[in-house]
């Protein structure tokens, strides 16, 4: 969330940035947080005010017993005022509750270089990174390879499961495998620490992780406990330190989290959702990074430049695209999406790269400090980048590595954790 300071100081900051987002609903948000924040201070005031004075009367009275006069008056007074304390207080507290919920509601400062755009159809393509594959023959989508190749099973994952989910089989379950391997010693060896993260939590730390009015609907809730099954281990990664403090020697603190995701994703209108593109379930390899307010976008870029060298050591052709006002969802101060090229000549999403500034460490309420024992400095900045989604990888090396007799030959950065075997098929 927001600095309440910067709400109080520069209001005008915010609403020239929820204009460019084009969000013009949120002024009211704003607009309303404004008020019951000037409305909370003003009420707070009045009970520190009272406060003081039952202070004095008190005082008062102690020194005319003292001098045995009459203190008659001074004790009605001090009788009357720890109600009214107590009525200011509930209005303090609703007050500063509603504030709180109006600030979680108002979307992070975008970074001057996000494009202005509407929709994902007006994000920018940045670069192109290897030349499209070019076939003597129709290409087949990743669900005709694998089907015919008998190495996914989507109807009896159908009848088992409902849509959305699926059987990998035999060498492409291998190959899945060896995606998840060899991601994770690519970051290792990048100074990257290997996390495997609880797969449920609470409310509180997903509230602080992510905006639940939007991303909630795609959350599954596990029934009658107050536990969401993970959507992607970049939760359960920053909420890891919610409510710490962290030394500031410390900093950069560098995961790369492992994990299935779980999603409701399927069927969202518009939305390409055949085969292994947008499923319910999914493997994924995420780097996390928390650091110094002054590192993060130096420390985007080398994010980017991983995940770009990952893509680009499997042989895959892919776009870089900075992702529009009108797409990037409230966490973000900027976005980066890398695109692969699928057969049917289409760019689509496999991973996006988020820097969220201190936007989700406010909301998470973590703080570096420079020593042990000292205050706090201010809150720490977290980003967050797929490294790799398996299911879209598989998707990739499927359509961009088919050969004409059907079969798929297996990048060669992967051959040794396949046995070597050469192809699928």
């Amino acid at each position: 969330m927001l600095d309440i300071k910067l709400v109080r100081e520069h209001p005008e900051t915010i609403k020239k940035d929820l204009e460019k987002r084009g969000e013009p609903e949120k002024l009211e948000v704003l607009n309303n947080l404004i008020e019951y924040d000037k409305k909370w201070r003003t009420l707070l005031t009045q009970v520190n005010e009272l406060r003081h004075k039952r202070k004095l009367i008190t005082a008062e009275v102690a020194n005319l017993k003292k001098q045995k006069k009459d203190a008659t008056k001074q004790i009605q007074q001090a009788k009357n005022i720890p109600q009214q304390i107590k009525e200011l207080e509930t209005q303090v507290t609703e007050c500063r509750e509603k504030a709180d919920t109006l600030l979680m509601k108002l979307p992070n400062i975008l970074h001057e270089s996000v494009p202005f755009g509407k929709d994902e159809h007006e994000n920018v393509v940045e670069k192109l990174v290897g030349k499209a594959p070019k076939f003597d023959f129709t290409p087949k989508s990743h669900v005709e390879l694998a089907s015919d190749l008998g190495l996914v099973d989507f109807e009896r994952a159908a009848k088992v499961s409902g849509h959305g989910f699926y059987y990998l089989k035999g060498d492409l379950a291998r190959l899945d495998f060896a995606i998840i391997t060899y991601t994770i010693d690519f970051l290792r060896d990048r100074g990257y620490t290997l996390i495997e993260p609880p797969l449920m939590m609470h409310r509180k730390p997903y509230l602080g992780v992510t905006d639940l009015e939007f991303f909630g609907d795609q959350l599954y809730k596990i029934e009658n406990d107050d536990l969401y099954l993970i959507a992607t281990s970049e939760h359960p990664m920053a909420a890891s330190f919610m409510d710490e403090v962290i030394l500031q020697q410390e900093l950069p603190i560098k995961y790369v989290g492992v994990s299935p995701c779980f999603r409701k994703e399927v069927g969202a209108h518009g939305k390409y959702t055949k085969g292994l593109f947008r499923v319910h379930q999914f493997n994924k390899i995420e780097q996390f990074i928390f650091c110094h307010p002054e590192d993060s976008w130096k420390l985007h870029e080398e994010l980017q430049k991983n995940s770009e060298d990952l893509y680009q050591s499997l042989g895959l052709h892919y776009r870089v695209v900075n992702v529009c006002t009108g797409d990037i969802g409230i966490i973000a101060a900027k976005k980066y999406d890398i695109e692969v090229w699928m057969a049917d000549g289409t760019y689509r999403e496999a991973g996006s790269n988020s820097n969220c500034t201190d936007y989700q460490a406010r909301r998470l309420n973590i703080k570096y400090r420079e020593k042990e024992g000292q205050s706090p400095i201010g809150h720490v900045h977290t980003l967050n980048n797929t490294a790799i989604a398996t299911s879209r990888t598989l998707i990739a090396i499927l359509e961009q590595y088919q050969q004409k007799d059907g079969t798929v030959k297996i990048p060669d950065a992967l051959r040794p954790l396949m046995g070597r075997i050469e192809q699928l098929g």
